[in-house]
Formats: structure tokens, sequence, C-alpha cells
């Protein structure tokens, strides 16, 4: 018997306790206050009541308030009339199950089905499918996370206790007045018959919230729905995380100029506008067989590439996405692999050199431009280059995709790469080659110039001769 309680309490732990621990405390999966500068969400559970629900629109519309209403299902047949006012004056619709009970004592699939049904109802009534959720006492169970991701739960930032009528409206008013502030998420109830509730309990909230929305205006403050609430917090934590990831990047873009001169980096064509640094070096890692012959072994000498953080960052602004960002990547690469090929002939010290050599994320058409890809054998030094990569990758790109699916991590996953010195040699061959017949092209150019210019001239001189 002693087990079974036990078994029974882990379950319940896990299965109610946990998940409305976290949400509540963290905020996992649930949005519950604001972060804006003049703004407040009014919201309203348990309602609609034919009594105090117009009333309530009556005092909003005075005051151009726009609020959120977390609609039982039950309370809501046959008042679709109701419903359509809410709608057609600004305000939004939430689902608040179909009965008032907490989904702790609910199946998931039950929980689904309440929630399902008061979604008609108030479909068939306004022609808007809610994608709003706030769960009776703000109670989720563990499944609520993965059944209803179909939509946004909602909770709160302040609550009163209004729906109690021996609070009164004065206390209740004191209580509401010290949550004047922007981005509070207000927990109201336009009706009392609910359990635990008192019927007449709405009255002394319409009498604390006039005093409220008074106030509020006097402040300046605006009462939106949680949609805007929403919206105006994403933006303004779009520009927070703007200014520190700017930041970011300037300390990350500083570091790498001292990188350069510690470790004496050559750029690769035009400083201001390079593709990519290298440094001659020693290999230091377990040796590699090329599939074109040949082998790279500890010891030997290579030309290390770093791409430059400055053009990535360029790229990555304007790219929707890691792939997107390597894909353009890949091209600057293979427009500066010409450039790369003669500096590498023309420096004494890369003469014996075995093999160009990189590490980075987004690999994938590398071997179309002769690279060859291999695994990063396990070890420290993978793992720290995992970690230093996803960093770089994080803090320079402006993605907000995160790598789904073994694809995408695939995609996004460390490589090394390597070109054998024979092949970036033919890259050198094949700007040579450009680079003459750019010559010859201009030199026929200028012989038929100088040939067009001769005959004109013995043309105008036999002109002259027959006047």
């Amino acid at each position: 018997m002693e087990n079974l309680l036990l078994w029974g309490l882990y379950v319940a732990t896990f299965y109610a306790f946990l998940p409305g621990l976290i949400s509540r405390t963290f905020g996992f999966r649930v949005f519950k206050k604001g972060r804006v500068e003049k703004e407040i969400s009014l919201t309203f559970d348990d309602g609609p009541d034919p009594v105090y629900t117009p009333k309530l629109l009556d005092l909003l519309a005075r005051y151009d308030a726009k609020a959120t209403f977390f609609i039982v299902g039950s309370h809501a047949e046959g008042q679709e009339a109701l419903l359509r006012r809410m709608k057609e004056e600004g305000h939004i619709l939430g689902i608040h199950n179909y009965v008032h009970k907490s989904n702790w004592l609910m199946r998931p699939r039950t929980v689904k089905r309440q929630i399902e049904r008061t979604i008609d109802i108030i479909e068939n009534a306004t022609g808007v499918r809610s994608a709003y959720y706030r769960p009776p006492w703000g109670i989720v169970n563990v499944f609520d996370y993965a059944n209803l991701g179909y939509l946004q739960i909602i909770l709160w930032s302040a609550m009163f206790g209004d729906w109690r009528i021996r609070l009164g409206p004065d206390r209740l008013k004191k209580r509401m007045l010290k949550k004047l502030r922007p981005g509070e998420v207000m927990l109201l109830h336009d009706c009392g018959m609910t359990f635990g509730a008192d019927k007449e309990a709405p009255q002394n909230m319409l009498i604390a919230l006039e005093a409220y929305l008074e106030e509020g205006a006097r402040r300046g403050y605006r009462f939106v729905g949680i949609e805007e609430m929403m919206k105006l917090t994403d933006a303004a934590r779009s520009v927070s995380t703007s200014i520190w990831k700017k930041a970011l990047i300037s300390l990350w873009l500083l570091w790498e100029k001292a990188f350069h001169v510690m470790f004496r980096l050559k750029t690769v064509g035009d400083v201001k506008d390079a593709a990519f640094h290298y440094r001659v070096t020693t290999y230091y890692g377990e040796n590699i067989e090329l599939a074109e012959g040949g082998r790279v072994e500890k010891g030997d000498r290579i030309a290390e590439l770093h791409f430059d953080n400055k053009k990535l960052s360029s790229i990555a602004a304007t790219s929707k996405s890691p792939v997107a960002t390597g894909i353009r990547m890949l091209r600057e690469v293979e427009q500066a692999l010409p450039l790369l090929a003669n500096q590498l002939a023309a420096d004494k010290e890369a003469n014996d050199i075995k093999a160009v050599y990189g590490v980075t994320m987004i690999h994938r058409g590398a071997d179309r431009l002769g690279f060859e890809v291999f695994q990063l054998p396990e070890g420290l030094f993978a793992k720290s280059t995992r970690i230093y990569l996803r960093i770089l990758i994080r803090v320079l790109t402006n993605t907000q995709q995160s790598a789904k699916g073994k694809k995408r991590r695939e995609t996004i996953s460390p490589r090394m790469l390597l070109m054998p010195v024979n092949t970036i040699r033919r890259y050198a061959t094949v700007q040579l080659n450009k680079m003459q017949e750019e010559a010859e092209r201009l030199s026929d150019a200028v012989e038929r110039t100088i040939s067009a210019a001769a005959d004109e001239a013995a043309q105008l001189g036999t002109k002259t001769t027959a006047i």
C-alpha cells in the first residue's frame, strides 16, 4: 500500500505539479507579462455572463479599452450574440475549457475535447477560430505542452481574488491600483457561476475596474488585447537582442583582429573585401588519406584557412537560415580560390605545403570546389571546435531558426576540409589562363580599333585629293 501511494505521488508530481511549477516560475511555453512602455492587458475569465458581461463591455467602450475574454464553453452556449459583440468591439476571445474544471483532474484526451468544443462554439458565433488558451486556475499537465502546441497559453502577472464578494470594491480597487504598471496581464472575472466563486462578485469588479481605468487613462496608459501586448513585447525583445548582438559582434571582430596579429594571418585578395585569410603552419591531426592519392600526416606543412568573420556577418545579416548563409559563403570561397592559389604560388613560405586545410560548420557543396570533407576525430579538439563554431554562428548570424532534424544537423555540424596542393594549383592555372584570355581579348580589341582608325584616315585622305 505504501509503495502504491508513493508511485501515485510520483505520477501526480510529474503529471501535474512540475509542469505547473515550471510554467508559472519560468514562463515555459506561456505568456504572462509584457515588456512595454504604456500598455496593460485586461483579461476576464469564466464568462460570458448574461448580466455582467454586457455591463463590462459598456464600461470598456467608454474608455476605449480592449480586453481578452477566456470563454467557458458551457456558459457561451446560447449567447452567440454576446460573443459577436465582443468580437465586433475589438476584443479577443480565448478558451477556458468547456467546463471550469482543472486539467489536473482530466485525461489529456478529455482536455483536448473540452478545448475543441469551446473553439467550435466561438467560431460558429464569430467566424474566428481562437488561438489563445488559459487553463482553469492556470494549471497545466505534462501532456498539454505536446497536445496544445497549436494554442498560445496565456497566464497572468496580477490576480486579486475578485471572485469573492466579501473582498469589497474598495479593497479590490486598492489592490488593482498597486498593479497600475506597464506590461501587467490582469486576471479578473466577469462571471461568478463557477465553483468557489460568488455569483454577485463581478459587481464589485466593475466598480473597482472603473476607478482603475480612469486612473490609467489619466496617467496615459493604453489597455490592449493580449495579441497586441505580445507583438509589442516581441518587438521590444528584438530591439534589446539586436543591441546585445551588435555589441557581441563588435567584440568578436575585435578579437579576430587580435587573432590575425598574434598568428600572422595573411589576407587573400582585397583587404576591404576579403573572403578569407590563411597562415602556413604544421598539421597536428591524425593521418589522412586523400582521394587523389597521397596523404597528410602529422608534422606536414599546410595552409590553414580562416573565413573572414566580417564577411560572414555581412552575409548572414541578409540570409534567412544557416543553410542560406552556407550557400553564399561557398560562392565567395569559389570566387576567391584562384586568388588564394596565385598568392600561395608566390608565397615562398608555402612552397612545401601538402594541402589547404580548414574547419567549418557549413560545408555542404565544398566537395564540388575540390575540397575533401572529413569527420573531426572525436576528442577535446572536436568538442571545443563545436562549441566555438556554434557560438560563432549564433553571434554573427541573424537567424532565429534552430537546427531541426538530422539533415539540418548534418548541414551545420563541424567538418574538416582538405584540398590537396595539386588541386589548388589547378585554380592558379585556370586563373592564369583567364588572365591570358583577357589580355588577348584586349589586344585584339586594340588592334581592331587601330585598324578602323587607319581605314578612316585613308578614306579622309582620298576625299581631300578629290576636292
